[in-house]
């Protein structure tokens, strides 16, 4: 059994203050895009894991968590063989790991006939991480307490993007992104809410796009505002941070802009990425898209 695993970007990206159990209260919209890693399920004797980066092998994996978790879940034994072709690049804000873990619970539902819905999944899900319950469905999504609480929206029209992905990240980003965040950061869900309904009424435009990171992200990356900066020269458009970065991204983009882009950055290493915005066409093993069976 094949199934891909779409990469994200946060439309919008609010923190609303911090929670008692030490996480922060988001309101965020995500979208999928058609870059996308592959995932090969087979039976096996035992539970193993393997990725196409050996760095990624094992059960420090977020896949081999979410096959653990299903398994417990249902009283199963965790008997199942997944090989991971990464084409998402790696702590960029693109929420890879998150996608092939949720692939992995679409996968082995199916695999193991347990017919359990979106719903069911979806708690499982929440338990992995943030984003997991979101790649579930994928396409144009509210999220909100710790990112886990997902709500469809009006889907986003195709989409070309065109994405910029530094050679290099940070150890624990995400975790040290939001340490960065202070009150100062907080806002009211409002921008989300504003893109929401320009969504419903098919009015979306560029100027909707926030990420609360944005503020703070030269304190964690100082060493890329030359790769930004050469960017804004080599685009026509503003760039946003995909996730906790330090990955940027350009909706809507072009063929033309895409060219320039890589002409500029990639002798220096940098990954450019001309994507689509897309609504996943396959819930495997789910019944309904929606989970309602």
């Amino acid at each position: 059994m094949e199934i891909q695993a779409f990469a994200k970007l946060n439309l919008t990206l609010e923190v609303l203050g911090r929670r008692e159990d030490g996480y922060h209260q988001v309101r965020t919209i995500l979208q999928t895009i058609d870059m996308a890693d592959l995932l090969e399920i087979s039976p096996a004797s035992s539970l193993r894991v393997e990725c196409d980066d050996h760095s990624l092998d094992g059960d420090a994996n977020l896949v081999w968590q979410a096959a653990h978790a299903l398994a417990k879940a249902a009283n199963h034994q965790p008997d199942v063989q997944i090989y991971i072709r990464k084409r998402i690049p790696v702590s960029m804000g693109l929420g890879g790991g998150s996608s092939d873990a949720a692939a992995a619970l679409l996968s082995i539902n199916q695999l193991w006939g347990l017919g359990l819905s979106i719903l069911e999944l979806s708690q499982i899900a929440a338990g992995l991480g943030s984003d997991v319950a979101f790649f579930l469905r994928g396409g144009t999504a509210l999220g909100e307490g710790r990112g886990e609480i997902i709500e469809h929206l009006t889907p986003l029209p195709t989409l070309p993007v065109t994405l910029i992905c530094p050679a290099s990240t940070i150890p624990n980003k995400t975790s040290k992104m939001y340490s960065m965040i202070t009150q100062a950061n907080y806002s009211d869900g409002g921008v989300t809410s504003r893109m929401i309904e320009a969504l419903a009424g098919g009015s979306f435009t560029p100027d909707h796009i926030h990420n609360v990171f944005e503020s703070v992200v030269w304190q964690a990356f100082p060493d890329l505002r030359w790769l930004h900066q050469e960017s804004v020269e080599a685009s026509s458009g503003r760039l946003h941070l995909c996730g906790a970065g330090p990955a940027w991204f350009i909706l809507p983009s072009s063929e033309d802009e895409f060219q320039r882009l890589s002409h500029a950055l990639q002798p220096h290493g940098v990954g450019v990425y001309l994507v689509n915005t897309v609504t996943p066409a396959h819930w495997p093993g789910t019944g309904a898209p929606d989970g309602q069976n």
